[in-house]
């Protein structure tokens, strides 16, 4: 059987690659949400894995839901509608709780058309670098349905709420420059370049303390939702776990010694 989720690390940096590219990668079939849950979430666990790359095989990103699987009895549609609901909750909405719940910073390497849960995927993410060949599409209203995976939530947390409006209601295709413009992605490419670029982000990040990245994730993720004090009291209590790390004591002493630090992640 094809593994649905590619496995390449390089030193601490691993790259996932969703590999349905005869169907363009969708992610809405119960078998990819469990591959890239139980992916992420391995990755998550393992403090030597410092970044995650996600990114398409083929040329495409992801299409977001398979359109032969959406009519009647196809997987999420059930005849019954609770069912159905019950079909989203236990399959694709999975998704965007398990990457919000996640310490391990995730950089999207779009390789190609993001469309509707595919364009969602991407926001779950922490940094989105595009391919010039790039597209995204919030595109669910196209054929008469709404963001069922969180869409609504994520996107305008990313471009604000009027472009997300925009995007949303539209459901119209955008290019990589305008992505760029509109601040969906932070990075345009050429195609060849993409996965070296990601590389080159995934390298900076993972040459800091990964207790110190991780707490650094989770503090931005927290803050979208919570009150000042919230994230004061918060980033309070992780700093005192950070300042208890070998790794801060070795930052200090390689400044202090202006040579490069060597952090173990402890």
């Amino acid at each position: 059987m094809t593994d649905l989720v590619l496995r390449e690390q390089h030193g601490s940096t691993l790259t996932l690659t969703l590999n349905l590219p005869e169907k363009r990668n969708p992610i809405s079939d119960p078998a990819m949400v469990e591959a890239l849950i139980g992916a992420v979430e391995a990755a998550d666990r393992d403090i030597d894995v410092r970044v995650v790359i996600l990114t398409g095989a083929g040329t495409a990103f992801s299409s977001g839901g398979d359109l032969k699987k959406m009519g009647p009895g196809g997987g999420l549609r059930d005849v019954l509608p609770a069912q159905t609901r019950r079909n989203y909750k236990a399959g694709i909405q999975r998704l965007p709780l398990v990457f919000e719940a996640l310490e391990v910073p995730v950089i999207a390497a779009v390789n190609g058309p993001a469309i509707g849960a595919g364009c969602d995927l991407a926001c779950m993410c922490d940094i989105r670098i595009a391919a010039q060949s790039a597209r995204f599409a919030e595109s669910f209203v196209k054929v008469g349905i709404v963001p069922g995976d969180g869409g609504a939530w994520l996107l305008p947390r990313v471009v604000g709420f009027s472009k997300a409006s925009e995007l949303a209601l539209t459901g119209e295709t955008i290019d990589a420059r305008e992505a760029l413009e509109c601040g969906l992605v932070s990075r345009v490419v050429p195609d060849a370049q993409l996965l070296g670029t990601a590389r080159e982000i995934a390298d900076k990040i993972a040459a800091n303390p990964p207790h110190a990245v991780r707490m650094t994730r989770r503090l931005l993720r927290q803050a979208q939702g919570a009150s000042l004090q919230a994230i004061l009291e918060t980033s309070a209590a992780m700093q005192a776990l950070a300042h208890a790390t070998a790794d801060h004591d070795e930052a200090l002493r390689a400044l202090l010694e202006r040579r490069n630090p060597d952090f173990t992640g402890k």
